[in-house]
């Protein structure tokens, strides 16, 4: 029994050196290269406007305040800083948000973030709510009537809520008798559900509307008329 306990301690020495190894090469972060002395100086003027704005900011308005050609070399740019952020293991990263960039925490770290500052209370959405800015979401721009038509109730009161909160803005006004405001998302709210634009939505299938059937039909309509025409024409040779 004596024999065997050196050779068990010679295993474990072994195996705790080997881990060792395995960690320090773990550790060894990838070489970053390093950019020129120009595009270092542009990349510290987008890195340090992004560090201060409160809103995504688009990449054309971001080349505009510091000076860059075009928001093409600013996405450029801002892949360049993502990667060395990536190098460096960093607790953050520049990520495109509502049509535009901000920094953004990791969702790993978010939860240390949280230790120095109280985190915005949550967006919470009645079922009402929910419902007409989903309509919304999928229709827009939408009068309140095809609003009211896919719910099947009343969203006057609802849709002033979602203004209010600024989920909900008028982008404009119907061809249709009266000229009725037509409804739309805002930046909000795809900052709200994390979206960069509304190509992202997933895909839905929202029931059909009696302004869709009329709308169906009157592109009918001429179809109709011209096959009589052309009976007319066929007779009359």
């Amino acid at each position: 029994m004596s024999g065997k306990r050196p050779a068990r301690n010679c295993q474990k020495t072994l195996l705790l050196r080997r881990r060792n190894i395995w960690l320090r090469r773990g550790a060894v972060l990838p070489p970053v290269v390093q950019p020129s002395e120009d595009e270092a100086t542009r990349m510290t003027r987008v890195e340090g406007i992004l560090f201060l704005a409160r809103e995504p900011l688009a990449s054309g308005k971001i080349a505009q305040l510091a000076g860059i050609s075009d928001g093409r070399e600013v996405r450029s740019l801002i892949a360049w800083l993502n990667e060395q952020y990536d190098a460096r293991a960093q607790s953050f990263r520049i990520e495109q948000i509502a049509g535009g960039f901000r920094f953004l925490t990791k969702q790993a770290y978010s939860s240390w973030v949280r230790r120095l500052q109280s985190p915005p209370s949550p967006v919470r959405f009645s079922r009402p709510m929910m419902e007409t800015l989903s309509v919304i979401a999928y229709r827009q721009p939408v009068m309140r009537s095809e609003v009211e038509a896919v719910r099947g109730v009343g969203c006057g009161e609802v849709i002033r809520q979602l203004m209010d909160s600024g989920y909900v803005r008028i982008s404009g006004r119907s061809e249709d008798l009266g000229r009725p405001f037509l409804y739309s998302t805002s930046k909000a709210f795809l900052e709200a559900f994390g979206l960069n634009s509304l190509d992202e939505l997933p895909a839905i299938h929202l029931p059909e509307t009696e302004a869709d059937d009329e709308l169906e039909t009157q592109q009918a309509e001429p179809e109709i008329e011209d096959n009589e025409e052309y009976e007319e024409e066929d007779q009359a040779a």
